[in-house]
This record gives C-alpha cells, sequence and structure tokens, in this order.
C-alpha cells in the first residue's frame, strides 16, 4: 500500500479536525513575562493545553510551550519551535513521577545545538546519500550536514523552524496542531510544502498525525526525534526492546543503506523476543558501537501496526510503538557524550534511545525501498502512537 492516504478517516482513532469540533483558540505569538494561558473544557476538567512563553528566537520572534495533561496524570511538554516534545511526565510503579525524555527547559539550550532532542525532523527524517537525488529526470542537490550526505533535513532544517500552533481545546482528548510552509528549493528540496503535525493526548497515550501537501513533486519523511529513558536517569542499556520485524536495513560505514533487505535471524539485530538492548552489544562493529540501524516492519504499510515495545524493568514503566509507517530507525544515543547537560543530569552515552517511524533512509536513491514521492494533488498522511504504562 503507497505511503499517501486520501483520507485521515483511514486511520481508526483519527478523522482530522470533524471528530474534534471543540471550542478552537488560535494563538498567536506572547511576550515575555506573558502569563500562562490555560483550555479546558467542563466535560472532562482535567483535560488542558496550558501555554506559556519560552524564549525568543534569534528573529526575535516568541517561542511558546505547550503543556497538555489528562486524568491519566499523563503531562507532556511541547514547543513550536522545532515542534520539539521537551518532556513527557509518568509514573513509575512507585507513583513517583518523572521525565522519560531527553531535552532542557529552556530555548537557548536548543538554540546552541543538540542532536535533534524531541524535534520534528524533515523535510526528509535520517540520511540522503551524496545529499541529492533524482526525480522526474531532475536532479537537486540538497544541504550537506552528516559528512558527504544530507542529515534530517539539511542546515536548517523542521527541527529549527518556527511553527504556527492552534490549540483545539479539551473534551476528550488534549490538542495542539502545529503548521509549517517550507518554501520551494528550502535545503534544495523542490516544491512548496504545507505540513502540519497534530499532537493528541488521550488517556495513556500520545497521537502524532503528520499531513502534508505539495505544489511540485518532492521527496518527504517525516518522524519525531525523541530520546526515551524510562527510568528517568543513567543509560538504557538494561531496558527491555521488542521489535515487531522480520528483516533490517544494513548500512555501510557512513550509516547509508546497502539496498539490502536483510533477515534479523541469527543477528543481534533481532529483537522479534524481547531482549536486553546492550546484551549483544559486543556482537555489533561500528565505532561508537551501538544500534543506529532501520528496521522494516511487519504488515502491511500505511495500516497502523505494533512497531516496537519497551520496558524498563526497575521502574515499571513500557512505551509501546504504533505507527502507519513501514519502517523504524532503533538509536541508542551512541553519540551523546556528556556535554549536553539539563539539570543535574549529563546526557552520557547511550543515556537515551530513539524508534522514529519512518520510510527508509536513502530512499529517494533507492529504488527498491517503498517510495517517499509526493505529488501535487496527493495528500501525506502518517500516524504514530505512542501508549505509556507500568507493568508491576
Amino acid at each position: 500500500m503507497d505511503k499517501r492516504i486520501s483520507e485521515l478517516s483511514k486511520f481508526p482513532l483519527i478523522t482530522g479536525l470533524s471528530l474534534i469540533v471543540a471550542l478552537i483558540l488560535v494563538v498567536s505569538g506572547c511576550k515575555s513575562g506573558e502569563k500562562a494561558e490555560t483550555e479546558s473544557r467542563q466535560k472532562n476538567p482535567k483535560c488542558m493545553v496550558e501555554k506559556a512563553f519560552f524564549g525568543m528566537t534569534p528573529e526575535r520572534d516568541s517561542a511558546m510551550l505547550y503543556t497538555l495533561s489528562n486524568e491519566k496524570d499523563i503531562k507532556i511538554t511541547i514547543t513550536n519551535y522545532g515542534g520539539i516534545i521537551t518532556g513527557i511526565y509518568t509514573a513509575d510503579k512507585n507513583g513517583k513521577t518523572t521525565n522519560i525524555t531527553l531535552g532542557f527547559d529552556n530555548l537557548e539550550q536548543y538554540l546552541e545545538g543538540h542532536p535533534y532532542f524531541g524535534a520534528i525532523v524533515g523535510r526528509y527524517g535520517n540520511r540522503i546519500a551524496n545529499a541529492g537525488f533524482s526525480l522526474d529526470g531532475e536532479s537537486y542537490t540538497l544541504a550537506t550536514n552528516n559528512g558527504n550526505n544530507s542529515l534530517h533535513g539539511g542546515i536548517k532544517g523542521f527541527d529549527k523552524k518556527l511553527w504556527a500552533p492552534e490549540v483545539i481545546g479539551c473534551d476528550e482528548r488534549a490538542v495542539l496542531k502545529l503548521s509549517y510552509t517550507s518554501p520551494d528549493g528550502e535545503e534544495g528540496y523542490p516544491g512548496n510544502l504545507a505540513v502540519s503535525i497534530t499532537y493528541e493526548l488521550l488517556m495513556d497515550q500520545l497521537f502524532i498525525t503528520y499531513e502534508a501537501e505539495t505544489d511540485k513533486a518532492t521527496v518527504l519523511n517525516l518522524t519525531n526525534h525523541t530520546y526515551f529513558n524510562l527510568a528517568g536517569e543513567g543509560t538504557i542499556l538494561d531496558h527491555i526492546l521488542y521489535v515487531n520485524a522480520s528483516r533490517y536495513t544494513p548500512v555501510n560505514d557512513e550509516l547509508i543503506p546497502t539496498g539490502e533487505l536483510a533477515n534479523v535471524e541469527g543477528t543481534p539485530f533481532d529483537f522479534r523476543k524481547p531482549y536486553v538492548i546492550g546484551e549483544r552489544f559486543d556482537e555489533l562493529s561500528g565505532d561508537p558501537v551501538g544500534y543506529d540501524h532501520n528496521y522494516v516492519l511487519d504488515g502491511s504499510e500505511g495500516e497502523r501496526r505494533l512497531a516496537a515495545k519497551v520496558l524498563d524493568p526497575k521502574s515499571g514503566r513500557f512505551v509501546e510503538v504504533q505507527t502507519t509507517e513501514p519502517g523504524v530507525q532503533f538509536y541508542t544515543g551512541n553519540f551523546l557524550d556528556g556535554s549536553l547537560v539539563s539539570g543535574n543530569l549529563s546526557y552520557i552515552q547511550h543515556s537515551g534511545f530513539c524508534l522514529e517511524t519512518q520510510h527508509f533512509p536513502d530512499s529517494p536513491n533507492q529504488a527498491d525501498f517503498p517510495s517517499t514521492v509526493l505529488r501535487p494533488g496527493e495528500l501525506f498522511a502518517s500516524q504514530t502512537i505512542f501508549k505509556f504504562g507500568i507493568e508491576e
């Protein structure tokens, strides 16, 4: 099934704005020091979207911080700068609540540079070899920012853009929609691309819905780059991982796929039976050692299905990932080196893991990979769900 879906009603739990016709609050920027605002409904008074000033961008625009919360006592903080999830707060088996993601509590540290903590990445998440591709007989040269390659949309990708926010009031769900129009030629990509990302907190699940349209044929691969640590501190090497994938895409020494769809059986990439993440590191090659690989999910592309589940045995917390995307990049924070600090936490190597739902890296140059081409008149629609819980 092709990834371009014309109707959001094909997703079982979301059908666009028609199912969440609620009190709509169009949010504009506010100045430093403005008091936080709260949007709530009497039907569910614990469902809230709060807005507060987060910081000023180099262009002197106000970035805001939005807090989604509900009766499950889950709190998610998101800034419209980069669409970044700055925090996901959940309780452990003893009732202690902490942030289970890596990130910062201020805009300044994000502006200073970071490894895509919590961000929306695009236009093209992951790598494109030699920073270029051909489409309909025309060659396109992209910004080079990862050796000879283009990574996560280029030098100033979607993670560094200020998105237009819209709070769609609380009823059953706490909903925040972010929109951005990427102009033709930005970072080398063709077409004026209108993108929206909708975050919805419903009970113990975070829905992320991506939509996009273009006026010229282009390539597109959107994902969220949240780093998780379900213990809230230390490393993730003792977390237990399951991945619903019988194949993966091997890579060369620049982390570009070779084009092969290899079987995971008999390799340290086989997580069809749950394994401790760090258990087989001594079987991996590469420097630094760790996982940074795309998995080919079992099941039909375009249909929502289980991608992965991770459990921290000590805290009891787990996160389960479902997606309509054909792949998921599993990354174990290999390049973290302790130089980034948030509060009393130093983000050392392997202090977080990512499960980036996606199309495959370098798909524009790999004819046998699922297509990432989006054409005028088509609607790109994709959805990923993160479910949070506790196993005793």
